[in-house]
This record gives structure tokens, C-alpha cells and sequence, in this order.
């Protein structure tokens, strides 16, 4: 009998082969699809598709061009039969063939628009424009011969435009047809209105020039005109009218705003001047207009500030031509202050920026214009560094001066100028922004009006430098008092103080006074900016040279007393913990001591008393935790003066130069060996053994007396037995090595006499049974030396 299974095993069993079956039968399908696309032959792609051909250009573009071409063509057909065929035909035939050509050339865009064919409309009304211009010719070649050119072509060009508007407004397009709800907009001629408003610039410039009027009426016609230009750019929404406006109020604008400006500078008497200001009046009116209906406010901006300009040009150039030339720029500033008075008015935005923009940029006109005095008053004292002490001048200008420049014409007013554009920024920058920026500058030109102020109004001498002394003491109050201290204000005082220092330089007595009042002046305001206690030392550096060359000193005392310097710095230093200024201050008395030690050097022996004091206070200033590398600095001055002074005594021994440096050096070794007993010997110890016993060795090896080496050798013998007693590396190694080179220096004589004595065939023997024994005992040698080796790398 058959065993069936259970139904859910049967059915489990069946799906099971369904999937077999199913994967086989993919698996089958796969492979005969490959089989097929194998058997198949090989089919060739297909041939690309032949290139299209497109059109360069596209058809509006051909339409253009050939209606641009043929009204051209017939324009020129035009001119040539007016210049050759004219006079073949009567006063009545040549009226109505230019009569007819013309009505037809502008009556035939009529029907071309209601047909909707409005490029060829614009070709034809074009031709139609120049005949039109080509009758006006003709009649004042046939019925007006004798009128005059210009002003012909005046009136001419005036009809012309007005004809142009017309003929434009007429044809500003076809009504619908009655009943027609749905007709197509309708179309209008773009040509004729730009044209005509192209024409209407050459009315009153043409007719200026045939009256010969002079340069203010044509000055005049081409603001009118610019102005004329600026109300249609402003009214007529039309855009090529409106490119055609613009071009002509900025150009024409450009040029007679220009003229009358020259005409303003180069007026001499009242009614020049009036007319020049009026003209730029008109012009500034204009531009202020325009500014208040543009809608682009960048625009609007700029076009203001010319106004502003023009403002100020034309109130600016009244004055000047009854004042002497001192008071040109005082006067346009004062206009241009005057105009920065408009800005709190309720104009709009972009006029008042405007206005500000042209004010502002006046004002930086007039500070350019007195920089030169100014750079003359703080630059010119420098020269007197070569001239020291030769005499006071009678005049503050002259102080100022140097020999061959001479003094900027027109200065007297600079301290004005300067003093004017301050108070504006004091009083107009208000913003919180840039209100800070605005005080540093207000006071960076008080300063500067200050100092170019004695020399500006040619007082003495002494009043000069008595006033420049009160700026200097003005602007170390005022940062004295200042809330929060700022190198920018201090920076005044600065440079003032060494242009008036310079300027003491003239007498003797002025310059002691001048070096002592400026260093107390910067020691008082040490505390409120770390340049001050830099300054106070550069000053009383110099006091000191200049109290020694006042009493006569050589340089070389003069530098004892400069050297208080580096001592008062020092102090100030150890005093300024924590303080940015501290660095500056050690800087400038090391820069003391330099010059200290320069100044001695004429003189040896007190130049080793200078080397010594700089020692002493270097290691004075070593004493403090965070300033031991100074004690370097300490060292090495010592040893220098130490040096110096054997010098003078004429010693000759290497060792007296040598040993002042190995003892020191020893010692400091020592002690870090002390504070850390991980120190290498070669750090240690290297430094101060290799200065004594190099040099004297290299000094016994030229020498031929015994004493030198046998001293040199005993020096040696015992550092190589401290070394190994004490298993040091440096001292084994150095004295070793010394002890070694000092002994064959002295057995040199005798193995030359010795080699000498031998026959010539010992040497070689003696080289072969040396080599032949540490052959033998290779290994043993190996042994010895790695062990010797190991001994030293156990030594420090």
C-alpha cells in the first residue's frame, strides 16, 4: 500500500518542488536567451542622422537689416539727386518731386502700421526724416543764400525737432475698427520722437555760436539745454526718449557745469564772477532737482553730490575773487559747511547723503591743501640734528625751515582750515558708530593746527616753541584723563615732542630745558600708556648726553651718565610686573647701555668700568625669578670688562683672558649639576673647561719655553684624574685628550731625532709587528674596547 503523508506535509513538500522547478525554468530561459544573442549575426549600428542645417541668423534679424539697408540706400539716392539733378529742373519741379518724395516717405508708414508691418514702417519714416532735412538744406541753398549758416541751421534744427515731435505724436499708433472687440493692440513708431529730441540739442548751442555771444551764453545754452534734457528723462516714460535725454543731460550737463566752473576760477571782477555763479547755480539746481525725482536712490545719490558740488563751487567763487589768495580755501570750506547744513532738513534720504557725500568731500580737499605746511612744521626741525647748538632763529618759520626749502605760499590759513573741519566733525558725527572715530580725527587736527600754527603766523622764536611745549602738555592731559587710554592719542604727544626736541637743538640752554621738561612730562603720564615710560627714558637719555656736552665731558664719561639710564629702567622694570610696558622699558635701557658702552670706547680702561656697571646691572636684573637668563648677559660682561682691562694692563697670557670665564662657568655648572643631578657632564662642565685648556694648548704648541706646557699638563693630569675619580665624561675626555696632545708636542723634538737615528726599514718592521699583534688577539682587543666603552657610557 501507498503511505500518503499528512495534508500539511504534502502541501509543504509540493511548494517546495514548484520553487525548484521555477528556478530551473529561470535558469533554462537565461540560457537561451544568451544561446539566440550568440547565434544571431551581428547587426551594424545605425548611420548618424545627417546634419541639420539651422540658420546663422534669424529672420527679424534679415528684416532688419535689409530695411535698414534699403532706407539707407534711397536716403542716399536722395542726397545725390539733390546735389546732381537739382539744378536741371525748375524752382517748380524740384518743389514737388522733393515735396512728393517726402509727403510720400512719411505718409506711407501710415498704411504700413494699420497692416501691422511696423519694421518697415520705422525704414520709410526714417528716410522720410532725412528728406526732410535734405528740403531744409535745399531751401537755404535756393531761397536763403545770404542768411547766416549757424543761425540758419539754428532755427532749422529748432523746426525740424518740433516737425519730428508732431509727425511722432501723430503716428503714436492705429485706432481698432469699429465692432472689433478683439483687434490687435496697436502699434506705434519708435523713431521719430528720439530723433527729434536729438535735434533739439542743437537749437540754442547753434544759435549761441551765430551770435558770437561769448563763453557765459554758451555756457548758458548748454546747462538750458542739459536742463531740458533732465525734464523730458524725468516726465517721458518712453525708454529710447528717455536714453536719448540722459546722454544728453549728463554730457552736455558735464560740459557746461565744467565751463562754468572754469569760468568762476578765472573771473576777475564782480559782474565775471556773478554770471559764472549764477550759471553754476542754475546747474546745481538742476542736478538737486533731478536728485529729488529719481527713483533709483544710488542714482539719486550721486547726482546731489554734484549738486553739492556745484553748490559750493558757485557760493565758494564769490568771495575769492575779492580776498587775497590765503582765504580760496577758507572760503569754499565755509561753503561747503554751509551746504553740510541741509543734511538735518527733511529732504529725502538720497539728497541729504548727497549733500553730506559733497561737503565731505570738500572738506578732504582742504585738509590735502594744508598737509604740506603741516609736514614742513613736524619734518623740518630733523635738520637741525646736524646743526647743533649753532644759534637760535629770530622766527618760528624760520626754526621750521630747513636751508633751501621753501616756506608752502598761501599757509597762513592752514591752521583755519584745519581748526574748521575739526569742529565739523566734533559737531556733525553724532552716530554712535562712528562717533569715536570722529573725536580721534578732530583731535589728531587740532593737534596738527596747533603745531603748524607758530610757523603759519611767523612768530619769535621762543613763542613758538613755548606754544608747541603747550600742545605737547594739552595732549599728555587730555590722555592723562581719558577713560579708557589709547596709543592713537597718545601718538600726538609723541611725535610733537620730538619735532619740538629737534627744535631745541638751535641753543644750548633751550635744549637742556626743553630734554628735562619732556622727561618729567612722560614719567607723569607713565602710568596711562606703555610708550610714555619709553619715552620718558629716550629723553633722559639724551638729557644725560647733553648735560655731559654741556659741561665739556668727553664721550667717554658722558657715558657714565648715561648709564643712570639702564639703572632707572631696571627699577622701573622690577616695579612693572604684569605690565605691557615692562618689556618696552627693559628694551630701552638695554638700548641705554648700548649707547653707553659706545660712547666709552675711545677710552679702554673706563670702557671696562662701563662693561662692568652694565654687568652689574644685568645681574641685578637676574636677581629677579622670571629674568634669570640675564645672568648670561651678566656673564658675558664681566668677562668682557674683565678683558678690557687686562688689555690696558698690557697683559699677554692667553690665560689670564680665559680663566675669568672657566671659573664662572665651572661654578654655574656645578650648581645645576646640584639642582639636577640628571645634567649631562658635556652641559655642564664642557663649555667652561673647553675655553681655558683649547686656547692654551694651541698657545703651548707655539710656544718654546717648558713652563707653559708642563703648567698645561699638570692642569690637564689633574682634570682627567676629577673626571675619573668622580666617573665624568668632560673632564675625563678633555683632559685626557689635552694631556695626550701636550705630551707629544713634547716628545715631538725627540722621536724626530729618534726616526732620524733608525734605519729606514724599522719603522715599517715596527708597523708590521703591531699589526701582526692585534691580529692575534683581535677578539681580546674587541672585548677590551667594548668594555671600555661601557665605562664610559656609565659616566656622566
Amino acid at each position: 500500500m501507498t503511505h500518503l503523508p499528512p495534508p500539511a506535509e504534502e502541501l509543504r513538500l509540493l511548494d517546495t518542488e514548484l520553487r525548484q522547478l521555477d528556478a530551473r525554468r529561470a535558469l533554462l530561459l537565461a540560457r537561451r536567451a544568451w544561446l539566440i544573442t550568440a547565434l544571431r549575426p551581428p547587426v551594424a549600428p545605425p548611420p548618424p542622422p545627417p546634419p541639420v542645417r539651422r540658420p546663422e541668423t534669424t529672420a527679424p534679424r534679415v528684416q532688419n537689416v535689409l530695411l535698414v539697408l534699403g532706407g539707407a540706400l534711397l536716403t542716399i539716392a536722395a542726397i545725390a539727386f539733390t546735389l546732381v539733378s537739382w539744378g536741371r529742373m525748375g524752382i517748380a519741379g524740384r518743389a514737388l518731386v522733393l515735396g512728393a518724395v517726402t509727403l510720400a516717405s512719411l505718409g506711407s508708414p501710415v498704411l504700413l502700421l494699420r497692416h501691422r508691418l511696423r519694421s518697415t514702417a520705422e525704414a520709410v519714416a526714417g528716410l522720410g526724416l532725412a528728406l526732410t532735412v535734405l528740403d531744409v538744406d535745399a531751401l537755404h541753398e535756393v531761397a536763403l543764400p545770404d542768411t547766416n549758416g549757424l543761425g540758419y541751421a539754428a532755427i532749422a534744427s529748432a523746426l525740424l525737432a518740433a516737425l519730428w515731435t508732431a509727425y511722432g505724436l501723430a503716428l503714436g499708433g492705429t485706432r481698432r475698427p469699429t465692432g472689433e472687440a478683439a483687434a490687435p493692440a496697436r502699434l506705434t513708431l519708435r523713431l521719430p520722437l528720439p530723433t527729434a529730441l536729438a535735434a533739439a540739442q542743437l537749437p540754442l548751442i547753434l544759435w549761441a555760436a551765430a551770435a558770437d555771444a561769448g563763453a557765459p551764453v554758451m555756457t548758458g545754452a548748454l546747462l538750458v539745454t542739459a536742463a531740458l534734457d533732465t525734464a523730458v528723462a524725468l516726465r517721458v516714460h518712453v525708454r529710447s526718449v528717455c536714453l536719448v535725454a540722459a546722454v544728453g543731460a549728463y554730457g552736455l550737463g558735464g560740459w557746461g557745469s565744467f565751463a562754468a566752473g572754469w569760468l568762476s576760477w578765472t573771473a576777475t571782477g564782480p559782474s565775471a564772477v556773478a554770471r559764472a555763479a549764477a550759471l553754476l547755480l542754475f546747474a546745481a539746481a538742476v542736478a538737486l532737482a533731478a536728485a529729488w525725482r529719481l527713483p533709483d536712490t544710488n542714482v539719486a545719490t550721486w547726482v546731489a553730490s554734484a549738486g553739492g558740488l556745484l553748490t559750493v563751487a558757485a557760493l565758494g567763487g564769490v568771495p575769492r575773487s575779492s580776498l587775497p589768495g590765503e582765504f580760496t580755501v577758507p572760503g569754499y570750506l565755509v561753503c561747503a559747511v554751509a551746504v553740510l547744513a541741509a543734511v538735518r532738513t527733511r529732504l529725502p534720504e538720497p539728497m541729504r547723503r548727497g549733500l553730506a557725500l559733497a561737503a565731505a568731500s570738500v572738506q578732504a580737499v582742504a585738509v590735502v591743501w594744508a598737509l604740506p605746511p603741516v609736514a614742513v612744521a613736524l619734518l623740518g626741525p630733523v635738520a637741525r640734528v646736524g646743526r647743533v647748538w649753532t644759534g637760535a632763529p629770530s622766527t618760528a618759520r624760520e626754526a621750521v625751515t630747513p636751508v633751501g626749502v621753501p616756506w608752502p605760499p598761501y599757509a597762513a590759513t592752514a591752521p583755519l582750515v584745519l581748526v574748521v573741519v575739526a569742529t565739523v566733525l566734533a559737531v556733525a558725527v553724532r552716530g554712535t558708530k562712528w562717533r569715536p572715530r570722529a573725536t580721534i580725527g578732530a583731535s589728531a587736527l587740532v593737534w596738527a593746527a596747533a603745531l603748524v600754527l607758530p610757523a603759519a603766523l611767523d612768530i619769535p622764536y621762543w613763542a613758538g616753541m613755548s606754544a608747541q611745549g603747550l600742545t605737547i602738555v594739552a595732549a599728555l592731559a587730555y590722555v592723562a584723563r581719558s577713560a579708557e587710554p589709547r596709543p592713537v592719542l597718545f601718538l600726538p604727544a609723541l611725535v610733537g615732542s620730538v619735532s619740538l626736541a629737534c627744535l631745541s637743538l638751535a641753543a644750548e640752554g633751550t635744549t637742556l630745558g626743553v630734554l628735562a621738561a619732556l622727561t618729567v612730562l612722560f614719567a607723569a603720564v607713565s602710568g596711562r600708556s606703555r610708550l610714555a615710560p619709553v619715552a620718558a627714558l629716550a629723553y633722559a637719555t639724551a638729557l644725560a648726553c647733553a648735560v655731559g656736552a654741556s659741561l665739556g665731558w668727553q664721550s667717554p664719561y658722558i657715558a657714565l651718565l648715561v648709564l643712570l639710564v639702564p639703572v632707572v629702567a631696571a627699577l622701573l622694570a622690577a616695579r612693572l610686573a604684569g605690565s605691557p610696558a615692562r618689556v618696552p622699558v627693559e628694551v630701552t635701557g638695554a638700548v641705554a647701555g648700548l649707547l653707553a658702552v659706545g660712547l666709552a670706547v675711545p677710552d679702554p680702561p673706563l670702557l671696562a668700568l662701563v662693561l662692568a656697571l652694565c654687568a652689574v646691572i644685568a645681574a641685578g636684573t637676574a636677581v629677579r625669578e622670571d629674568r634669570r637668563p640675564a645672568g648670561y648677559a651678566a656673564t658675558a660682561l664681566f668677562v668682557l670688562a674683565a678683558w678690557v682691562r687686562l688689555a690696558c694692563w698690557g697683559v699677554g697670557s692667553v690665560e689670564a683672558y680665559t680663566l675669568p670665564v672657566t671659573v664662572p662657568a665651572l661654578l654655574v655648572g656645578a650648581f645645576g649639576r646640584r639642582k639636577d643631578p640628571l645634567t649631562s657632564s658635556w652641559t655642564a662642565y664642557g663649555a667652561g673647561l673647553s675655553v681655558t685648556l683649547v686656547p692654551s694648548l694651541l698657545t703651548a704648541w707655539i710656544d718654546p719655553d717648558w713652563p707653559r706646557p708642563l703648567l698645561l699638563g699638570v692642569a690637564a693630569l689633574a682634570v682627567t684624574l676629577v673626571g675619573a675619580r668622580h666617573r665624568l665624561r668632560a673632564p675625563l675626555v678633555l683632559g685626557g685628550g689635552v694631556l695626550a696632545l701636550d705630551a707629544l708636542h713634547e716628545l715631538a723634538p725627540y722621536l724626530v731625532q729618534m726616526a732620524g737615528a733608525l734605519p729606514r726599514w724599522v719603522p715599517p718592521a715596527l708597523a708590521g709587528l703591531v699589526l701582526l699583534a692585534l691580529g692575534a688577539t683581535y677578539e681580546q682587543r674587541i672585548r677590551d674596547a667594548r668594555r671600555v666603552r661601557e665605562v664610559l657610557g656609565r659616566m656622566r
